[in-house]
């Protein structure tokens, strides 16, 4: 991994460089979270904000900015500061969340994550999602594939699996707090799941890694909950797609930031998932 310096532009780099930022801003979130004294204040959007969450968000920006001064950066805390025309003109961009699902910080669940995410053309080519209170991290970069590592920051490749595992019941994550209203009756059609509740976008990696099969989601998210996951679960053989078109999730395509609702799945092809798109008004 490059340690020093300002990166070069290949893909191979600026997943390192991501990995690298995503592990520092790791030990951040960390500091603060054996802490007894965490502040937290609410956003305008009524979601909670935490020291740890501008902590991290501070420290990626400075060092993508030392790392990569010539890819400009939108961060879920500085998006209402970067005018709606400049960050749709820009073709190439790196899109943060510096702490993703500060509900499960709070709660003190180990279930949050730091998402960086590189965005070319409206498609993410790099994700880094890494997992501080777990010492893991998932990284991917288009053509190049997928991989976890642990403390040790070995790669290993990973991949997703045929839909329902060995044992033939699809596993299904779902949120945690949100977006559950009508999931029963949506997922009906599959006939018989299990199913397992997960903060955070380590939901996503899960499946990239052949732990789970689906995750739908019938609540709200932002562009930066889904991006550096989704090219992690693509180059892992596996698909976000808009729940109601069944077409890949774009980036920096309209003037707000919200995802339409969408499904992330392991096997695109098997047929049970197919039978899911198209199933919402």
């Amino acid at each position: 991994m490059h340690k020093e310096g300002m990166m070069k532009n290949t893909l191979q780099d600026l997943m390192e460089a991501a990995r690298l930022v995503a592990a520092e801003a790791s030990f951040k979130i960390m500091d603060i979270y054996v802490r007894e004294d965490v502040q937290l204040s609410i956003k305008a959007d009524n979601s909670p904000l935490t020291q740890a969450d501008m902590a991290a968000h501070h420290h990626i920006l400075q060092r993508l900015q030392q790392l990569t001064p010539d890819i400009p950066i939108l961060s879920e805390e500085n998006a209402d500061e970067i005018a709606v025309e400049t960050r749709l003109d820009w073709n190439r961009y790196w899109l943060i969340d510096p702490l993703d699902g500060t509900r499960e910080f709070i709660a003190q669940n180990g279930e949050f994550t730091v998402n960086i995410a590189l965005i070319e053309n409206h498609q993410a080519t790099v994700g880094v999602v890494a997992v501080p209170a777990k010492k893991i991290s998932y990284f991917a970069a288009k053509g190049i594939g997928a991989f976890i590592a642990g403390s040790d920051e070995q790669a290993h490749t990973i991949k997703c699996r045929k839909f329902g595992g060995k044992g033939g019941l699809p596993e299904v994550v779902l949120s945690r707090r949100s977006g559950l209203e009508h999931m029963d009756d949506y997922l009906q059609i599959l006939g018989n799941y299990q199913s397992k509740s997960i903060g955070s976008s380590i939901k996503m990696c899960r499946i990239a890694e052949g732990k789970a099969d689906l995750y739908p989601r019938l609540g709200n998210t932002s562009e930066w909950d889904t991006a550096a996951s989704q090219c992690i679960i693509e180059e892992a053989g596996g698909a976000i797609v808009d729940m109601k078109k069944g077409e890949p999730l774009k980036y920096g395509t309209k003037p707000e930031l919200l995802n339409p609702q969408f499904l992330a799945v392991g096997e695109p092809a098997n047929e049970k998932f197919k039978s899911l798109v198209g199933r919402v008004d």
